[in-house]
This record gives C-alpha cells, sequence and structure tokens, in this order.
C-alpha cells in the first residue's frame, strides 16, 4: 500500500488526523523534499512528532529512481509526504501511476494547498484564476519569458494568475526578486509589466505577510522569510479590492 499523505503548508502540526494516522502506521515513511518545503520544520522535528523515521527523497529519487519507494509499498504500508497537497505536482500522479502499473493499492490524504491559502491570504476568488506558472533563476543565458505570457494572457481573459516562486536547495526566490524578473521579461518581450502585484510570505504560519501595489512598491516592501509567492490579478471586483486594501495594504 502506498499512501499520499500532504502535510499542509508551514509546520509539522499542518498535517491532519487522518494523515498523522496514517504515519503513525505506516512501516516505512518518505519525504519529498525538493517541489515544496515546510519552512516551519526540518526532518528531525517532523520524526520527533510523528514518532516514525523518515527518508528524506530528491527530484531523482522520485522520478527517476522510485524503486525504493515502490518495493517499500509492495512490502508493507508505505507512506509519501509532501508539502502542501500530495497531486499538485505532477511528479507524484506520475508515481501513482507507476504503483498502479505494478498492482500496488494507493490512497490520497489531502492537505491544505497555496493554491486555496493565497485565495484567503489575497481575497482573490478561485473560480477568477487562469493558468498559474513558476519563475526560475535565470541560469547563465538561459532567461524563459514564458511566465509573462501566461501572465498576459489571462489579464487579456481577465482572469488572476498564480505565481510560483523558484526553490533551490540553498535559497528560495523573494516577491521582490520575482517582480524583478517579471519587469526584466517585458523590457525584453517589448511589452508593459503588469500594473499590480500580490506578494504573500509564509502562508499557514502565525505570522503571514501580505502586500499589494505596482513592482516599485512591492520590491521596497520587506516580506521577511521563506516561503514566497505572488499573484497577479485582472480586474478587481469590488470585494477584492476592498479585501486587498484592508488586508494587504493595497
Amino acid at each position: 500500500m502506498l499512501t499520499f499523505v500532504g502535510l499542509g503548508l508551514y509546520d509539522e502540526k499542518d498535517i491532519s488526523i487522518k494523515g498523522l494516522e496514517a504515519v503513525k502506521s505506516a512501516d516505512s515513511v518518505f519525504l519529498e523534499g525538493y517541489t515544496s518545503r515546510l519552512m516551519g520544520a526540518d526532518v528531525q522535528k517532523m520524526e520527533k512528532y510523528y514518532d516514525r523515521k523518515i527518508t528524506l527523497l530528491g527530484r531523482d529519487d522520485v522520478e527517476k529512481s522510485p524503486e525504493k519507494i515502490l518495493k517499500a509499498a509492495v512490502n508493507g504500508n508505505a507512506v509519501f509526504l509532501t508539502g502542501g497537497d500530495p497531486m499538485v505536482s505532477t511528479t507524484h500522479s506520475d508515481l501513482r501511476i507507476r504503483a498502479k502499473e505494478k498492482d500496488i493499492e494507493t490512497g490520497i490524504i489531502h492537505g491544505a494547498s497555496i493554491q486555496s491559502a493565497v485565495c484567503g491570504l489575497s481575497g482573490l476568488q478561485n473560480y477568477r484564476f487562469g493558468k498559474s506558472c513558476s519563475i526560475p533563476y535565470p541560469e547563465g543565458k538561459w532567461f524563459p519569458t514564458t511566465p509573462l505570457d501566461t501572465i498576459m494572457q489571462n489579464i487579456r481573459l481577465d482572469l488572476h494568475t498564480l505565481v510560483f516562486l523558484d526553490i533551490k536547495p540553498d535559497r528560495h526566490m523573494t516577491v521582490k526578486e520575482g517582480v524583478t524578473l517579471i519587469e526584466e521579461m517585458a523590457e525584453k518581450k517589448k511589452t508593459e509589466p503588469p500594473e499590480i502585484y500580490i506578494g504573500m510570505a509564509r502562508a499557514g504560519s502565525k505570522s503571514p505577510f501580505v502586500s499589494a501595489g505596482d513592482a516599485e512598491k512591492l520590491k521596497s516592501v520587506d516580506f521577511g522569510g521563506p516561503l514566497h509567492v505572488m499573484a497577479i490579478p485582472a480586474s478587481l471586483h469590488m470585494m477584492e479590492k476592498e479585501y486587498l486594501q484592508n488586508f494587504a495594504d493595497l
């Protein structure tokens, strides 16, 4: 049996009771540590709270060499932990398909996701979001501008955009870096950048931070520690605008 368990947004206590029960009854527990991270807890803290040994996995362990996970699921109850909700990343869908091909029973225990948390933090209505995008750190001559294409296409359709910011082993992209990169993309494509940005930090913690405004404002705001995420709104409904004025200093 392979059970995918979402850990929620911030620390080891965000896991659901159902998820915690699955972890405590598991023979093997794996933690995927590359698509998202719980900034309020490290592996040691999680092991103490869950009372289980946790095997930390990198991208290659899941995408290229998942045999260890699948073997554990054949021989007993294996739990695969992920930040947020397990099936938001296509990597995890692929792992579930591989398990199905080997006749391994699977299950999903969902967790709070940044995709819904952004609506609560920003007040943007969830049914008005279009395709999301991710901004990676440029490397050498590689400087992708497709995130801006997604943002502008959504704006033309009057849809908001959720913008994920890059996570590296040694650094986490900030709102300021994300806004700056979008401006550079617009310059390269000789087009106008978005007018309004919404930056959010530490969703799920006791001290989340949200600020909205133009590029210059957001580049001057100190959002504090990671993780950061952004939303680019299209036109704002009266209630959305009022929410941002009250809770994001628009």
